[in-house]
Formats: structure tokens, sequence, C-alpha cells
């Protein structure tokens, strides 16, 4: 069994199931009035710690920095809201439903606390290791945590005023994935148009007449011949050739932009009122808060 001292080490530390999954933080534990031995310890669960459950601790174990009870997750999550009493004792009533939640059989509790030799459960009430401390004595009742605060709110075990409390909405952002951006290169084709200058040879036909500069020439040859002479006639063509060049760069960059959001969250808050004597006279006080 865990001893008192094992508790306080882990307290205000991880409860984890025998799966290793976290329940919870432990935040106040619970001790046995006669045997003075750990029985109960309450664990804060859900956001910000905003519920606290009650599990048995008997076959619970210290693993490195943490507390592993033998009972899954859900279990403890779901284990019934209990009242501890203005003494900080929780109630045979009360603890009778946590024994039926987990399972341990309420009768054969009691029997174990008169056993000899046994070390069991003593249901003469709990109380915390500050309450032993100072003698206090448990009537069918059990202590909450040995760090002596009235269970889920600051403030000492022996403070008479009640203390209020209310939850602060505390917002804040994270980053998540909205889309994506790519760059993608493809080819198009289109026309243009630029005139240049084209030449061609076209045949013309010059007549003479026979002078004394070229008679010689003329008279040359046969005087009746059948004959041909050609010319070969040019132009020029326009021919299309394409170079590729840089042009630009491209790239994809990001910028933040802020925008307001307004968020709506739900946030609870106790209220404090007292019932009076009708005859009682009524102060400001008095009312609601």
């Amino acid at each position: 069994m865990i001893t008192e001292q094992q508790i306080r080490s882990v307290l205000d530390h991880p409860v984890h199931d025998a799966e290793g999954n976290r329940i919870g933080k432990a935040d106040h534990l619970f001790l046995d009035d006669t045997t003075g031995k750990p029985e109960w310890v309450s664990v804060k669960t859900g956001w910000f710690g905003s519920s606290e459950s009650f599990v048995p601790i008997r076959d619970a174990t210290i693993v490195d920095d943490h507390l592993e009870v033998p009972y899954p997750k859900a279990t403890v999550k779901d284990a019934p809201n209990v009242d501890v009493e203005g003494g900080h004792h929780l109630s045979a009533k009360e603890e009778q439903r946590l024994y039926e939640h987990y399972g341990i059989a309420w009768d054969g509790a009691w029997e174990r606390a008169n056993q000899p030799g046994d070390g069991g459960w003593a249901h003469s009430g709990n109380q915390t290791a500050a309450g032993a401390a100072a003698g206090a004595a448990g009537t069918e009742a059990r202590t909450s945590a040995a760090t002596g605060r009235e269970p889920g709110h600051p403030g000492t075990a022996h403070d008479d005023a009640m203390t209020r409390s209310e939850e602060r909405m505390t917002v804040g952002t994270e980053r998540h994935e909205s889309g994506r951006a790519r760059l993608r290169k493809y080819v198009v084709e289109e026309e243009q148009q630029q005139t240049v200058p084209v030449r061609h040879e076209e045949a013309r036909i010059e007549r003479e007449p026979i002078t004394d500069a070229n008679r010689d020439s003329a008279l040359a040859g046969r005087p009746v011949t059948e004959a041909e002479h050609e010319v070969v006639l040019h132009e020029d063509r326009p021919v299309v050739h394409t170079e590729a060049v840089p042009v630009e760069r491209v790239r994809l960059t990001t910028e933040e932009h802020v925008e307001q959001e307004t968020v709506t969250g739900k946030v609870r808050k106790e209220q404090i009122e007292a019932d009076l004597p009708e005859d009682a006279p009524r102060t400001g006080k008095d009312r609601r808060r």
C-alpha cells in the first residue's frame, strides 16, 4: 500500500490510468481517521481542472513522477460528484456511492476494518494529514487533501468564510492550414506580325540597235541559226526563327493580415446567498453576490 509520504510527493502531479492515459492532476489526499493511511485522492479533470473526481488508492502505484491507478480514465471521470462536509470529511453516504461506482463491496469494506493484522479500512471517518496532526476527530466522514485546502478552492481549512470563485475566459489562437497556393508554368501560342522587305528578280527584254560599237559582237557566229539563252531569276522569301529569352522572375510569398474577431464563450461563476430567519434584519451584506 502506498504511504502518505509517497502520496505527498505526487500531489499536484499527473494521475494516469493503467494504460498510461493522463486522467488529471492529484489535488487532495484523504486519510483514514483511525489508521491514518491514505484511502482516497481527488483528481482535477476537465478543462482547466474544472471537475474533481475521487478515486481509491489502495491498489495505486507511484510510477516515476506520477500516480497510476488501476481504473480506466473514463471510470474515474464518470465517478459521482460528492459533497465534502464543512469539516472537509467525506460522509459515509457519499463514500458508499463511490464504493459502488468502483465495484468495491461496501459491506466487505466495513468487515476489513475489524480484521486484525489486515491494515484495512476503518470507517470511523477519514481526515487530512493536517487534520490528523491537529487531533481532529472523524465521525463517519473523510477529510480532504493533505494540503489543508478547501476542495477546489484556496483558503485555510479552519476559515469560517466561504470562498466564491468564478471562471475567467482566456482566448488564444492556434495556427491551422487554410489553403495552398502554387505556381504552375504552361505554354501558350500567340500570333505576331512583323513587316520585312523581300526582293525578287523579274525578266525584262532590252533591245539595242546595231552600232559600230557592237557590230563585231553581233556578226560573231553563224548568220542564221536557232539559239536559246536562259537567265536565272531570284527572289527573297521570309524565314521565321525563334529563340527563348528570359523576361521575368516569378515567386510566391506570404504576408499576414491581422483582423479582429469576436469570440463568445461560457464561463461559470459561483453565487453565495444566505438563508436567514424571516425576522432577521436584511443588510447589504446579506444579499446575493
